[in-house]
């Protein structure tokens, strides 16, 4: 009687990420645990940053070995080198809450291409201190929350969010044109996880109507920048930045149409970058791994 051969286990794609103090034997050593339960590496990129004296690392690999095993091994080189890590599924897709006002083309953009499977997000909420765009999210099937701010409410308004924040599991919270600030509590409790869009002008123009305002002063690049949010206001470290020229024959709703494409594509790649692990901190800065 023959016996059938025992079923292989199932082979993962998982994607670790991490930093540490630079020292020679981090590679080797990483590479050395991912051999050693059967990896197969599929993708690789490091940086060691001199003026910080950190490394940096992410790494694509296949194994059958289970991932509890593997992320134990790799807690033992973590506290031989120092070192953060973080271990996940390639392409799991990231529980994401979207915070916006009453502008749409961020949040209508960062729905659709999850939708169309290229945006590696799991939209959870959206959030909204306006009901302007609640037709989008229900468009799309996500649940709509209208929570206003105003000054004697903005207490209770972030304690909403968060509690949102936690009952949801939220992975990442997305600021799509959300046109209110922070309190220094919801940026410490969230740190790493809020990417803010923003418009980009040298001068820089705050305020109301930039865009009226950069055309006044007749500006010829526009542009925006996407930055993890911080305490100190629109100084985050960046993740990307895009530019979009324009000219003296621009009127003020030109450059606006142009601004507001500028900002989808920047905060969209911002995002995947995130969701997909390839954007570490480096103190101030970031370092995104293509």
């Amino acid at each position: 009687m023959s016996t059938a051969p025992a079923a292989r286990p199932a082979e993962q794609h998982l994607v670790l990420a991490l930093s540490c103090p630079d020292r020679p034997g981090i590679v080797h050593t990483v590479s050395g645990v991912l051999a050693e339960h059967g990896g197969n590496i599929t993708e690789s990129q490091q940086f060691g940053d001199p003026s910080t004296g950190l490394f940096f690392m992410r790494v694509q690999v296949q194994t059958a070995a289970p991932r509890a095993e593997l992320e134990a091994a790799l807690g033992a080189v973590a506290e031989r080198f120092a070192m953060t890590f973080r271990l996940d599924e390639v392409g799991r897709p990231v529980r994401t809450l979207i915070m916006a006002s009453k502008d749409a083309h961020c949040l209508s953009d960062l729905l659709f291409r999850h939708r169309s499977q290229r945006l590696p997000i799991d939209p959870v909420a959206v959030v909204a201190n306006h009901p302007d765009l609640a037709d989008i999210a229900d468009f799309y099937a996500v649940p709509f929350h209208h929570l206003p701010v105003a000054r004697e409410t903005k207490a209770e308004a972030e304690a909403a969010l968060l509690r949102l924040v936690r009952e949801r599991d939220v992975e990442l919270v997305v600021l799509a044109r959300y046109m209110q600030v922070l309190s220094d509590e919801v940026c410490r409790e969230l740190t790493g996880r809020v990417i803010n869009i923003h418009h980009s002008f040298l001068p820089s123009f705050k305020g109301a109507r930039p865009y009226a305002q950069a055309h006044g002063r007749g500006v010829k690049l526009i542009g925006a920048t996407a930055h993890y949010v911080t305490a100190d206001l629109d100084e985050g470290p960046i993740i990307e930045q895009d530019v979009e020229r324009v000219t003296h024959a621009d009127d003020v709703a030109e450059m606006v149409a142009r601004g507001q494409d500028v900002e989808r594509r920047v905060l969209a790649r911002a995002v995947r970058w995130h969701a997909e692990h390839r954007v570490l901190l480096d103190g101030r800065r970031t370092v995104v791994f293509p």
